[in-house]
Order: C-alpha cells, then sequence, then structure tokens
C-alpha cells in the first residue's frame, strides 16, 4: 500500500509497511514551514510588515516569501516591533522585517527548517 504525504516540497510517496519491493524517493529541497503574510510592504527602506499567524520567527533564521511574482529566500539580518529592534517575534505579533528584494502585500512567508 502506497501513501502520499503533503508537504512544501511536493507530494512525497512513501510505503506502508510489510515492504515488498524496495524504492527510493528523494526530498529535494528544504522543508518549510507557514509562518505569516505580508500586510504590507515599505519600498523606501525595504521593510515588509509581516502578520505571524501561524508560527514564530527570530533573527538568524531564513525565510521563504512566495507570491504572485515574488519568490526568493533570505536569511532574517534585522527585524522590529513598533520601531524598535526585537529579536524574536511570537505567533499572533506584528513584525517589521528588512528584505533584500520587493515584497508585496499577501505573499506567503515560510520559514526554511534546517
Amino acid at each position: 500500500r502506497i501513501i502520499e504525504g503533503y508537504g512544501s516540497a511536493g507530494a512525497v510517496p512513501f510505503v506502508d509497511f510489510p515492504l515488498k519491493e524496495t524504492k527510493f524517493y528523494t526530498i529535494i529541497g528544504a522543508m518549510e514551514e507557514r509562518i505569516g503574510s505580508v500586510i504590507r510592504f515599505f519600498e523606501k527602506n525595504s521593510i515588509a510588515a509581516v502578520k505571524l499567524d501561524f508560527g514564530d520567527l527570530a533573527v538568524g533564521e531564513t525565510i521563504h516569501i512566495k507570491g504572485n511574482g515574488t519568490d526568493f529566500t533570505q536569511k532574517i539580518d534585522s527585524m522590529e516591533f513598533d520601531h524598535k529592534p526585537v529579536e524574536k517575534a511570537l505567533r499572533g505579533q506584528f513584525t517589521g522585517v528588512k528584505l533584500s528584494r520587493p515584497a508585496n502585500p499577501f505573499d506567503l512567508v515560510f520559514k526554511v527548517k534546517d
């Protein structure tokens, strides 16, 4: 019996035991977890206002921004809340994230897991 598991890398089938035939599957790409979305992008200083609906985010972690015409990955170098630098933002909070490229409202934000 083959069962399909779903993740950000697409459908990844795996075999339920008893194993009758040996098959190998390779997952290409990093595992990602959706943590929120871009609410607004400030072009002057390249800051995205991000609403963290599903997870936490900290400086030093890597995020993937994906949307209509937007698709890039970057490491978080700085974040701010209420114009003050912060090291970590918790689920349910809004935070400002310095981005290397422009983002659009409603772009999804994923945390890349190592």
